[in-house]
């Protein structure tokens, strides 16, 4: 079992930047695929940026937003610049142990943290 925690959500100003940090328990983060998603309200879940080997990017954050980890933290980060009122949503963190770089289903997910961009 893997718990994710998110933090570093935020109403910020169009323009603006923020890091989301998602830190996992367990001692094999290393071998997880990892995954930033994110809901409006309204609207579906959608993917923004994934990470194992290499990094995958939504088209509409690709440019502004960038992913990365740091294995030895069990943390996975989300650079967000150029925030846009379109970016608000609450982002979520997920987690799939598995050797595909870009899961289609991931099996453990944070509770969320809300972004939101004033215009």
């Amino acid at each position: 079992q893997v718990q994710l925690v998110e933090s570093g959500g935020g109403l910020v100003q169009a323009g603006d930047s923020l890091r989301l940090s998602c830190a996992a328990s367990g001692r094999t983060f290393s071998t997880y695929a990892m995954g930033w998603f994110r809901q409006a309200p309204g609207k579906e879940r959608e993917f923004v940026a994934a990470i194992r080997r290499s990094v995958y990017y939504a088209d509409s954050v690709k440019g502004r937003f960038t992913i990365s980890r740091d294995n030895a933290k069990n943390t996975v980060y989300l650079q967000m610049n150029s925030l846009k009122p379109e970016d608000t949503a609450v982002y979520y963190c997920a987690a799939k142990q598995t050797v595909v770089e870009v899961p289609t289903r991931y099996d453990y997910w944070g509770q969320g943290t809300q972004v939101t961009v004033s215009s």
